[in-house]
């Protein structure tokens, strides 16, 4: 081979390793460039990520805020602040549209705390959040409403001009150019397929992505939840505290309020006036009407009474025919005069079908009759109840106590029968109770509480299935009742009374016998049938002050047609206040549970003392009675 053919074959040879070095370094330099893209794509990858995990994050917090039945304020609250700390947003509010007199407007209910809505409110003076806005049928809202869906406008000036016309051009445009926002998205919001309001974004980006818009329509759901769920909240709250026939509060909320008031009057040494007001003449109007016109007669008194209430005022419906109004910081003078005012206004208001109705009315005052609640409901309820004895249709101020209260003779009685230890239950819990009368009596601390408690604990010695509070409800029925059948004061006191005594035989009976789970033998029922003469004739006849209670507890299982026991007497022979405490008596058995069966519900206790309506119990007090339930019910 020559030189030159050397030459040419070598440098064929450095072509090809060029050829091949080129070739390599294209690959290196592609691989490179691949890596660079691969790189970016997982940051970017990364960053979406670190997107949904927060806005993963922020759902979850709403969602765990939702299930602690917060008010529906705070959780809106929250939910705001929750997507412009978390995800970047420079603001967010939530508007609600509303109407007065002057037409449609917005307010702001829910928005974030930061830095941009400060400058903004400190520029125009009246902060965005204490305005009514105006409502621009043209704006981004109402065509978010329209269009059923999320919206963006970079107009931010505009829309703050539609919706605050009052601020001036210059102030506009100075805050459009110190914001950081370059566009406002808005989520239209619904509660149960009714629009709620706009949840609105502010962003410091002009597009919006296909991923914000489903993150914002998943925020959005949340959001609706919330709403939904602090609406039934609020609804189930409602329901437990208010009336259902009336609307007016009921007696569990008026309790818990009055002593919150109490309170605060004791602290503050301002008075409090208690008004009670009792419908005349229900029963003859549900006899000659019908029940619905007696609940039209209930359901005028109730709207009277919110229509003359001032906003501190608190009025209830304390069962049946029975309000009572919570005046706070009101003397007995001033009392005096609301309540010939809610009397007028009763009698001249004019019924579909009845015509006009009545009200008997009553007024004590808190600090000046009394320092003792309980006296003072007990003052209002005789003031009420001596307005009806002078011939209805009137108010009366109560007087102050100054004969025995019932509840002086139920405590000497159950501290009598306790002290003689003649009872099957040990001297410590004997001792323990009388000390318990005892004290609320000196200390003058809610008397009627304490009786109640001793009276559950007696109960629960001989039947231990016995719930704590029963008793109380019983004398509240049982009271009621008695109202509805105008009993005079003395009755429905001794009433009381033989509510709380009336059982008090079945301490000296065998627990054994009590208790049994098996059918009993006639024998044994025949010693049970004993407790009433038990109770009346050992128990309560050797205390002096009590005689008027002993026919009360001794006829408490007659019945109407005579077949009951001891003494089988029938019909008017057997006293009023037995009779109720019959019927009281067999509804809260039928209800509790029992060794031998579980309880019924109140309504098939109802059902069960309807059929026995002319036989076991006087028709007339049947009909009452389902009818106070119902009430209580509902």
């Amino acid at each position: 081979m020559s030189f030159f053919d050397r030459i040419k074959e070598l440098k064929m040879m450095i072509s090809e390793v060029e050829s091949s070095i080129y070739g390599e370094k294209q690959d290196y330099l592609e691989v490179y460039e691949r890596n660079i893209q691969l790189e970016k794509e997982i940051q970017q990858r990364t960053m979406e990520l670190n997107i949904a995990n927060k806005r993963m994050l922020t759902l979850q917090h709403i969602l765990d805020m939702m299930n602690s039945a917060k008010p529906l304020q705070s959780v809106l609250e929250t939910i705001v602040n929750s997507i412009q700390g978390e995800l970047g947003y420079m603001h967010c509010n939530i508007l609600q549209k509303f109407e007065d007199e002057n037409g449609e407007y917005l307010m702001v209910i829910a928005q974030s705390n930061d830095a941009s809505i400060k400058r903004v409110s400190k520029m125009i003076k009246i902060p965005i959040q204490t305005r009514k806005l105006r409502y621009d049928h043209n704006s981004i809202y109402a065509e978010t409403l329209k269009e059923k869906k999320i919206l963006q406008t970079t107009d931010l000036g505009g829309t703050l001009k539609s919706v605050a016309p009052d601020v001036p051009e210059n102030i506009i445009d100075e805050i459009m150019a110190g914001s950081l926002s370059k566009s406002i998205i808005t989520v239209p919001l619904y509660s149960r397929n009714k629009h709620f309001g706009w949840f609105n974004v502010f962003s410091e980006r002009k597009e919006l992505t296909d991923g914000e818009v489903t993150f914002l329509t998943m925020f959005a759901q949340q959001i609706e939840m919330a709403i939904t769920i602090a609406d039934l909240f609020e609804a189930v709250k409602e329901q437990a505290i208010t009336d259902g026939l009336t609307g007016l509060y009921n007696r569990r909320y008026f309790e818990e309020y009055l002593k919150k008031e109490v309170k605060r009057s004791l602290r503050q040494q301002q008075p409090i006036s208690i008004i009670g007001i009792d419908l005349d003449f229900l029963k003859q109007i549900n006899d000659k009407f019908g029940h619905a016109y007696g609940d039209l007669a209930i359901k005028t008194v109730a709207n009277i009474l919110k229509k003359n209430a001032r906003s501190i005022d608190t009025a209830a419906r304390m069962g049946g025919e029975e309000f009572n109004v919570i005046l706070p910081g009101i003397e007995a003078d001033g009392a005096m005069v609301a309540a010939e005012r809610i009397r007028k206004a009763i009698e001249e208001t004019e019924l579909d079908t009845i015509g006009h109705v009545t009200a008997s009315i009553g007024v004590a005052t808190f600090l000046e009759h009394s320092d003792n609640i309980e006296e003072i409901l007990e003052l209002t309820d005789q003031a009420m109840y001596q307005s009806k004895r002078d011939g209805r249709n009137r108010v009366t101020l109560a007087k102050p106590i100054t004969e025995t209260s019932w509840q002086e003779i139920a405590i000497n009685t159950f501290v009598d029968i306790l002290s003689k230890h003649n009872m099957p239950i040990s001297k410590d819990l004997s001792d323990e109770l009388c000390n318990k009368l005892k004290n609320a009596e000196q200390n003058s601390q809610m008397p009627k509480e304490a009786l109640f408690s001793v009276a559950d604990i007696l109960t629960q010695t001989y039947n231990p299935l016995h719930s704590k509070g029963v008793i109380k409800s019983k004398v509240q029925i049982a009271v009621s009742l008695a109202k509805r059948f105008d009993l005079p004061k003395s009755d429905i006191d001794n009433l009381r009374i033989a509510m709380l005594l009336y059982d008090i035989g079945n301490l000296m009976l065998p627990q054994e016998l009590l208790q049994k789970v098996t059918p009993l033998t006639e024998e044994e029922k025949n010693h049970i049938k004993e407790h009433p003469i038990i109770a009346a004739r050992e128990i309560l006849k050797p205390i002096s002050y009590i005689q008027d209670i002993i026919p009360i507890v001794e006829h408490h299982h007659e019945n109407w047609d005579g077949s009951g026991y001891p003494g089988k007497i029938s019909k008017e022979e057997i006293p009023m206040t037995s009779q109720i405490i019959l019927i009281v008596d067999a509804y809260f058995a039928l209800t509790e549970q029992r060794t031998y069966r579980s309880e019924l519900s109140p309504q098939e206790a109802l059902e069960i003392i309807k059929q026995d309506s002319g036989k076991k119990w006087n028709a007339a007090l049947v009909q009452e009675f389902v009818t106070l339930i119902e009430n209580d019910l509902a």
